[in-house]
């Protein structure tokens, strides 16, 4: 008997900058909308486990897109002509961000992106705190620099393999080798120049460090980085937390692609991030009312954390 996975994957045409950018996203679930980003140089396959996650797909409707330039997003169609290489900006990102969501008319969703995903919900908070109701930035910061370097994309070097080689220390060796190599393998299959673009983002448009207290505080912001992740360190993202009014900061023994270098590690702590999501807005839960009641989330690990408050935030290590 074959085996499918639920997981749904259509296009959308998505305006942005007066272009037109053909989407690919997929989805699977009911309930609250999650949109979620990709990392630099990659694509929604990232998402592949929670996407497919019945504790999660009962009470959220899971949306995983590439944006353009990546997975089956294809650039805009004069890329050809372009004169200068591909950098994506933070207005740009901003900007396709919140017109993929109205193009799935989804009314305020939960936004959780990683990395260059996670950099940009700061950005979004600032500037469209209104389209969301809920951030979830996974080993991000507010100042991420010295990553915009020009071997990630040369002549001499291949780049598929160099940027994948790149980012494989990034992961936690405690993560399954299966998944490890996975995830390399997503960033092998980049297209030239675009993990590059990516840091461009990453490590030069997106300084929020004088920023970060701007943020209202009206939509809670919930920061998660693992111990190894050395792009984006716990002090890092502690600092950056320290700086937003409504959030909390979550540290966990995890590597730089939590959803997909090792996903039951990541099941376990963004399992009390959801839950209390849903708290906050049960009138758009799915019919699956019982989930995220810990299935298999270990009870150890999460009877030995520790909350310490602190001024409107918290931290806690698990």
């Amino acid at each position: 008997m074959n085996t499918h996975d639920p997981i749904v994957g259509r296009y959308v045409y998505v305006q942005c900058e007066g272009k037109t950018y053909r989407t690919y996203y997929e989805e699977h679930g009911e309930g609250i909308p999650m949109v979620c980003l990709h990392t630099a140089g990659t694509d929604g396959r990232q998402y592949r486990h929670q996407l497919c996650d019945p504790d999660i797909s009962q009470n959220f409707r899971v949306i995983a897109f590439d944006m353009p330039w990546h997975g089956k997003s294809i650039p805009p169609a004069d890329f050809h002509l372009m004169e200068d290489e591909y950098k994506l900006t933070t207005k740009f990102y901003c900007e396709f961000i919140v017109a993929f969501c109205r193009a799935l008319d989804l009314r305020k969703p939960v936004l959780m992106g990683q990395s260059m995903g996670g950099n940009i919900c700061l950005a979004l908070a600032l500037r469209y705190e209104s389209e969301f109701s809920a951030f979830i930035a996974l080993e991000a910061c507010d100042y991420s620099p010295g990553w915009w370097i020009d071997p990630l994309h040369h002549p001499h070097i291949h780049g598929g393999e160099v940027v994948a080689t790149s980012v494989f220390g990034l992961m936690a060796p405690l993560s399954p080798d299966d998944y490890r190599w996975e995830t390399w393998w997503y960033y092998a299959q980049g297209g030239p120049g675009i993990f590059k673009g990516d840091l461009y983002f990453y490590s030069v448009d997106s300084d929020f460090r004088d920023q970060c207290q701007k943020i209202s505080g009206k939509v809670p912001i919930y920061f998660l980085t693992g111990e190894y992740d050395f792009a984006c360190t716990p002090e890092m993202t502690q600092r950056t937390a320290e700086k937003v009014k409504n959030s909390e900061c979550i540290i966990f023994g995890g590597g730089h692609f939590p959803t997909s270098e090792d996903p039951a590690k990541f099941k376990e702590v963004i399992s009390p991030v959801l839950k209390k999501i849903l708290s906050a807005d049960p009138e758009r839960r799915g019919q699956g009312s019982n989930a995220l009641s810990g299935r298999s989330i270990s009870e150890s690990r999460s009877s030995s954390r520790s909350e310490r408050p602190n001024e409107g935030r918290k931290v806690i290590e698990f």
